[in-house]
């Protein structure tokens, strides 16, 4: 196994453990460049490694009760059916098309990364309200945002994850440990959604994607332990200025 893989499948499972985002936005993009994967085949291969990592981190979660099973079912099935018509358009959407949108996604997700946060009063008592309350979760909101992120998980091959979360948040009114464990649970619904559609249709590398999901894995654990510890802001503004770099880098070797 070599250091590329190493190195990109450990940082994948630390960003899913710390943050319930970020595996596939660095796992295509080192597939691509650091261990030489076709375009389509990176991106396919991105959702498989996510998707199993994902679930394993989600059991943890789950088992310290950070996981909403019924905001799980309706984002998920949702999220599933749209993961799987983007899979299948983009594999006849162009390459470049394809790495210029996950370049603009890398984009958003440095800007809410590096967006300062406001939380008032009010919104947290909103919080506080919807928590207690299952009826009042607005279900019709969260099954269109599935769908949306999952068409977009299915043509660039993303989870998702930095979409999923601040929408829980907002829109379900969970609390941010229950938005990341929830956001692992989806993503691995909707990955293994869009590996599907991909399979048997691009080239997949099985044994290089068993050494990458590995690692990740071991990654995850350890990045699910650390977000105990370690103070959330400071690593999310590092994670978006990382995403700034590397969504530029694919620009100018993929785009421009």
């Amino acid at each position: 196994m070599s250091i590329a893989v190493l190195i990109s499948g450990l940082i994948t499972g630390l960003l899913l453990g710390i943050f319930g985002s970020g595996g596939s936005i660095v796992t295509t993009p080192a597939l691509l460049y650091l261990l030489d994967v076709d375009a389509k085949s990176a991106i396919a291969m991105s959702l498989g490694i996510v998707a199993v990592t994902a679930t394993i981190t989600a059991l943890q979660h789950w088992r310290w009760g950070n996981v909403n099973l019924k905001i799980t079912a309706v984002f998920g099935v949702f999220g599933v059916i749209g993961t799987y018509a983007g899979a299948l358009l983009g594999v006849i959407t162009p390459t470049v098309i394809q790495l210029t949108i996950f370049a603009l996604v890398m984009y958003a997700a440095a800007y809410k990364m590096l967006k300062p946060k406001h939380k008032s009063a009010g919104a947290a008592a909103v919080t506080d309200r919807v928590d207690s309350t299952g009826d009042e979760l607005q279900y019709t909101h969260i099954a269109v945002h599935g769908i949306a992120v999952g068409i977009l998980t299915g043509i660039v091959g993303v989870g998702g994850g930095f979409l999923i979360v601040p929408a829980l948040v907002l829109l379900s009114g969970l609390a941010m440990k229950q938005a990341v464990g929830t956001s692992l649970s989806i993503v691995a619904l909707k990955s293994f959604a869009g590996f599907a559609g991909y399979a048997g249709v691009v080239d997949i590398n099985y044994a290089l994607m068993a050494g990458f999901t590995s690692i990740a894995i071991v990654g995850s654990v350890i990045g699910s332990l650390m977000s105990k510890r370690l103070p959330s802001r400071l690593l999310q503004r590092g994670f978006g200025l990382f995403l700034v770099f590397v969504a530029s880098y694919i620009l100018y070797k993929s785009v421009l």
